[in-house]
């Protein structure tokens, strides 16, 4: 297993991208200025996009894991490969995310806790509905965890 930093051609892994955050026009806007990382173990496995929100804060925009291969620790390697890099620069590592069940334990079992919520997000920033698990996603959860 091999994490890499992606320099050129971030849109190649658009399809990934698109796993995490299903409008294309939401990831144009940190795709461009943040930095990606993608796993590779016998071919690219996840992807993950960070971004400098100031103040000491590192910001988590997209992570997603190929679908076949999720629950078999890539997205743990990813966080935990961020919190190795980017320890002693940042102080707290922070993600937004629906309020999903499929997700939320996802960043509770990496160390995160919930901070704080943007109410309507997903109604007011998105074009359509968005759903995971069934349930329509409203409201932006923030999770933080110290690096």
């Amino acid at each position: 297993m091999e994490i890499r930093k992606v320099e050129n051609g971030k849109k190649q892994y658009l399809d990934l991208l698109l796993l995490a955050d299903e409008q294309e026009d939401m990831i144009d806007r940190y795709l461009e200025w943040g930095t990606m990382y993608v796993l590779e173990d016998s071919g690219v496995k996840a992807e993950c996009v960070v971004t400098d929100k100031g103040d000491g804060i590192l910001e988590l925009k997209n992570i997603a894991v190929e679908p076949a291969f999720q629950g078999k620790g890539y997205g743990k390697a990813l966080v935990d490969h961020i919190i190795r890099t980017y320890k002693g620069q940042y102080t707290v590592l922070q993600v937004g995310t629906g309020d999903s069940p499929s997700t939320i334990p996802f960043y509770e079992s990496c160390g995160f806790y919930r901070h704080h919520l943007i109410k309507n997000f997903f109604i007011d920033h998105y074009d359509h509905p968005i759903y995971e698990c069934g349930v329509q996603l409203v409201d932006m959860v923030y999770l933080q965890r110290e690096i």
